[in-house]
């Protein structure tokens, strides 16, 4: 009797491990991980951007994120306040073709892009980006910073955060593993592969970290161009306060001091 209750407890235990085992494995591949913090140069009330890291991160995006990413609300002479010369900048924009019109014979046309124009898109429209990415629409990245909750700490987790999918997650049709995106399935390819995907002309060592956070430091400046100003702005504003207290502090102390 003893050995058949046993029996019967075995087989409920074995009849019941799939559906115990099956909410750990689906945990698992649904798992929260959180974004990894980085300390930026331009986060806090007097924080400021470095601008050999927006440089560098411009080169990143140029190099890699602009063959699916647009920077639609920038226009090329934005890039004089992190920098760049004029001559530069026209460098920059006269390597885009543009469509302007009508001519004289009221026909559109193509012309080389010039520092007034906004950076020009990698694909026409978002049916074509769609085609190019299996589907996806890879997103603009003008307030990507300002957008997602996180910041620059979500852009700088995603771009780090691609790892080979846990043995018991199945990733979906060209999907890739991201352990910082939502739902961990992203149809991105891992953008940056290997250290020295880049090259800096200043000679600094572009690891992937390096790459991912001067990147993130460039978008950052994309979504808020005027921050360095504003800080500056601020602490003027603060001084005078400061001042003005100051004085109106002491004036109060000499015409009360008359009246006791």
């Amino acid at each position: 009797m003893r050995n058949y209750v046993l029996t019967l407890i075995t087989a409920g235990v074995l009849a019941l491990a799939p559906s115990l085992a099956g909410p750990a494995r689906a945990d698992q591949c649904a798992e929260e991980v959180p974004l990894p913090h980085q300390q930026w140069s331009f986060e806090g009330p007097l924080g400021t951007y470095d601008e050999t890291a927006l440089q560098h991160g411009f080169q990143v995006y140029k190099e890699v994120c602009s063959a699916c990413h647009a920077l639609k609300h920038l226009a090329y002479r934005d890039l004089t306040e992190i920098g760049y010369t004029d001559d530069q900048v026209k460098g920059f924009a006269a390597q885009f073709q543009v469509t302007d019109g009508p001519n004289d014979q009221g026909q559109m046309f193509q012309r080389p892009a010039r520092p007034s124009d906004a950076f020009v898109p990698p694909f026409p429209n978002d049916q074509a980006a769609r085609v190019a990415n299996n589907g996806a629409l890879p997103p603009d990245m003008s307030l990507l910073v300002k957008a997602r909750e996180g910041g620059p700490d979500y852009v700088y987790g995603i771009v780090t955060g691609f790892k080979d999918a846990p043995a018991n997650c199945k990733l979906g049709a060209n999907m890739y593993w991201n352990e910082h995106f939502p739902g961990h399935q992203i149809a991105m390819p891992p953008p940056l592969t290997t250290d020295g995907q880049v090259t800096y002309a200043d000679g600094t060592k572009p690891t992937i970290q390096k790459m991912a956070a001067d990147v993130t430091t460039f978008l950052a400046w994309a979504s808020e161009p005027n921050l360095n100003e504003r800080h500056r702005m601020g602490v003027k504003v603060i001084l005078f306060l400061l001042v003005a207290a100051g004085l109106f502090y002491a004036a109060k102390r000499r015409i009360w001091a008359k009246i006791h």
